[in-house]
């Protein structure tokens, strides 16, 4: 994955800011995970949908992925598959925590430092609510911002005929 910090890859603990909607320790312990009756696991596919659909909650977020990333799921859209849920979503998945890193389209005319936290902390409470994990980080990349003229007309008349 790109863009890991080297605290992810170390392994050290990040302190969440308080209300960032991380788990408590009692749920923690409780979310069922690991048991002495035994584990469960939870494929990172399941995850990154999750967090797919959480971001895309949030009004302002247009698109997913880099623009690479866009075309070929274009050229997927075409045949069949749709992949827009996952597109532009990578996470890593442990037994306990998970992080994940967000390459994001924006509308124009949103605050972007706003809309990074808003999404950052839906994401954060539905992997934590529906998977158990503890959510180490999420990390916003905004690759572009969609300009309303892009939606093709856009109700605008050209200057010359």
């Amino acid at each position: 994955m790109q863009g890991i910090p080297a605290q992810r890859e170390s392994g050290a603990k990040q302190s969440p800011a308080p209300g960032q909607g991380t788990l408590t320790q009692e749920r923690r312990a409780a979310s069922g995970l690991v048991t002495d009756r035994g584990r469960t696991t939870i494929a990172a596919e399941a995850v990154t949908k999750i967090a797919g659909v959480a971001a895309r909650e949030i009004p302002g977020v247009h698109d997913f992925g880099t623009g690479t990333a866009r075309a070929f799921g274009a050229l997927k859209g075409r045949l069949g598959v749709d992949d827009s849920v996952t597109r532009g979503i990578a996470v890593e998945v442990g037994e306990r925590q998970a992080a994940a890193d967000i390459a994001l389209v924006v509308d124009y005319g949103v605050a972007i430092p706003d809309l990074a936290m808003a999404v950052r902390l839906n994401v954060i409470n539905a992997v934590e609510n529906m998977c158990g994990l503890e959510v180490t980080e999420v990390n916003i990349a905004v690759d572009d911002v969609h300009l309303p003229q892009e939606d093709g007309g856009g109700g605008t008349q050209a200057r010359v005929e």
